[in-house]
């Protein structure tokens, strides 16, 4: 399997303890509710469903599985979770102005964002996980740094808020929007006292990192985390991505677990399997690093090296609903089964 061979390929630079998983009972294990979204859960529901995989965490990672914003419902909410073992960890989307993923169904960008705080206060979610948009942002006038620019100033609206709320702003690294180190400088220019990172281990590769390097680079900022596996082979035009349950992929997931943990302690596992499609990344043509930077070579070298691990894989087709739905279930219940049975994590068992 690739993963075995990617495991394979590490060992030559990792020392044989660090390839060894080291039990993790007490890190909780959860799941990004995007990953069943062909459900259309609402809040609630999701817990019934965390609840019987005997998980410890809940990542609702939208607004809309909210029936209502009211104080009451939120607690209720908090206390059926509490009552089931589980923490949740609370998200919405763009918080990005002039991203061509920003959406005004909540209001302007501060509004979206301030709403978020508060429904993650009340929630007591540490974190409230946000974007700022997707690789088709770096294109725009100005590029991803005015893209960045724009969304700072909307963190520091709510700077105050999220202080007094004990909720740390939680940035993704989102569709190929923010390499690393960009992420890095975001936080750093707005305040690390208050905005954080969602670390997406899936996203990471769609900007030509290594997840293993992206972890490097974000631990002392990640607040949360959306963990997956990719897939990645070399194509005549440069590289193909497919994402796929926890596993299954190149990501050697043994070795990285263990530096998550030494480096994110109190941050929970909680995956986001998003699976059955191909992303073609044609870095051989030269109009392709019109808007990434070109001083990066060992960072594109370590993602390179990725490449020349994969397979070609098929992609998914489901024929209707039902079959989407029970393909979403099963690409997550199997990644939580790896993660358990495998890397040893979870507080229930």
């Amino acid at each position: 399997m690739a993963a075995t061979g990617a495991g394979l390929a590490l060992a030559q630079s990792v020392p044989a303890a660090q390839n060894e998983t080291k039990p993790a009972h007490k890190t909780r294990l959860g799941f990004d509710n995007f990953s069943v979204r062909a459900m259309k859960w609402n809040a609630g529901q999701l817990i019934d469903y965390a609840a019987s995989l005997k998980l410890d965490s809940l990542f609702l990672t939208d607004l809309d599985v909210y029936e209502s914003f009211q104080e009451s419902y939120l607690r209720d909410l908090k206390k059926k979770a509490s009552d089931n073992g589980l923490v949740i960890y609370a998200g919405s989307w763009s918080i990005c102005p002039t991203s061509k993923f920003f959406k005004n169904k909540w209001g302007t960008a501060e509004e979206h964002l301030a709403l978020g705080i508060r429904v993650a206060k009340a929630l007591q979610s540490p974190a409230f996980r946000c974007i700022l948009g997707m690789g088709d942002d770096r294109a725009t006038p100005g590029g991803i740094e005015a893209r960045m620019a724009d969304t700072i100033k909307v963190c520091r609206s709510a700077r105050s808020q999220a202080l007094d709320a004990g909720v740390k702003i939680a940035i993704e690294n989102h569709a190929g929007d923010m390499q690393a180190w960009e992420l890095a400088g975001l936080c750093e220019e707005a305040g690390k006292e208050y905005v954080g990172v969602t670390l997406d281990t899936g996203n990471a590769t769609w900007t030509m990192e290594d997840p293993m390097e992206s972890l490097e680079i974000l631990a002392p900022y990640v607040a949360a985390s959306a963990l997956r596996d990719s897939m990645i082979w070399q194509t005549p035009q440069g590289a193909a991505i497919q994402w796929t349950a926890i596993g299954e992929g190149v990501i050697d997931y043994k070795a990285f677990v263990p530096r998550f943990l030494e480096l994110c302690p109190k941050v929970p596992v909680n995956v986001e399997i998003i699976s059955g499609f191909t992303r073609d990344m044609p870095y051989f043509r030269k109009d392709y690093w019109n808007v990434w930077p070109k001083a990066r070579a060992k960072d594109f070298a370590k993602f390179d090296a990725l490449t020349r691990l994969g397979k070609v894989i098929p992609e998914h087709h489901s024929p209707g609903a039902p079959a989407e739905q029970e393909y979403q279930k099963s690409e997550l219940e199997r990644s939580l089964a790896y993660c358990k049975e495998t890397l040893g994590l979870g507080v229930k068992r």
